[in-house]
């Protein structure tokens, strides 16, 4: 697997990812997580996605194709509590499906913290969807983080977490 920093170039690599873990998601009765509509044929959806991918994105690749990305960010997104001190916040974690399982999305959340510790940030954080079976909160414990507080955003909530690294 490389790792290499992304781009605007990589908006219909991300699009299709979306829509394929959508797809997937609804056809497990998880669409509270993503909606059950394909993200690239939503405006709003595009523009949040296109925001996410210009700035801070980074691709695994195997075997030449996008394998997931990460996108980080020194501050948090506006509903996430501060931290109160310098951190990175892990906007956007997603694996595409053919490498679900393969251990990406756990070298991308290291990769994460590598950077924390290069830039001398003694905190990363992170957010995912608290509802269904609470599969996503479990993930992300098992990589090492702590949940510290549920916040609401729109008619869901997430729940934040944190790493010392």
């Amino acid at each position: 697997m490389r790792l290499r920093q992304g781009g605007p170039a990589d908006l219909p690599a991300v699009l299709e990812m979306f829509d394929r873990t959508v797809a997937w998601l609804a056809a497990r009765g998880r669409s509270g997580q993503w909606g059950d509509a394909p993200w690239s044929l939503d405006p709003d959806r595009v523009r949040l996605v296109e925001d996410l991918v210009s700035d801070g994105m980074w691709v695994a690749e195997a075997e030449g194709s996008p394998a997931g990305v990460v996108t980080v960010r020194e501050e948090a997104p506006a509903y996430a509590p501060p931290a109160g001190e310098p951190e990175l916040y892990v906007r956007l974690l997603l694996v595409s499906r053919e490498h679900t399982g393969a251990g990406v999305g756990g070298e991308l959340l290291a990769f994460a913290r590598r950077r924390a510790l290069d830039r001398g940030i003694g905190l990363v954080r992170v957010d995912c969807w608290s509802g269904g079976d609470g599969a996503l909160i479990r993930y992300y414990e098992g990589q090492g983080f702590t949940p510290t507080v549920r916040v609401p955003v729109g008619a869901r909530e997430v729940q934040v977490l944190q790493l010392r690294p």
